[in-house]
């Protein structure tokens, strides 16, 4: 079992993939265990909308990315090693680095961030 001394590396990781999305997104949180974005204001849903974000937590880091929610058809490609981290509709947990599937998540979350901005408006 990987000791929960590593989260901070696994952390900074999973917030690379999101960290060029903040210029166009909305920055809610940058803090040591949580890195959080929202989209814009949307005209469809009369608010701004959770876009994604990763946070340590106490047995895993977490990584939300929400318009896998929205729009499941971009789960249709992912790889099985991927999807065993996954845990509800929108959340993938690591404990450790692993960098094929980090560059497969951050294939994952560029295509659903451009979804997300095309469907938004």
């Amino acid at each position: 079992m990987k000791s929960s001394s590593e989260f901070p590396v696994v952390f900074e990781h999973l917030k690379k993939i999101l960290k060029p999305y903040a210029s166009k997104l909305s920055l809610k949180m940058d803090s040591a265990n949580t890195y959080y974005l929202d989209g814009p204001f949307s005209e469809k849903y009369k608010k701004e909308m959770f876009f994604g974000s990763a946070q340590i937590k106490k047995n895993y880091v977490t990584f939300y990315l929400m318009p896998i929610y929205m729009y499941p058809d971009l789960l249709k490609s992912i790889s099985p090693a991927l999807k065993k981290h996954m845990q509800g509709k929108s959340c993938f947990n690591f404990k450790q680095v692993e960098p094929e599937l980090f560059k497969e998540l951050g294939s994952l979350t560029k295509k659903g961030f451009e979804k997300f901005i095309k469907e938004s408006k």
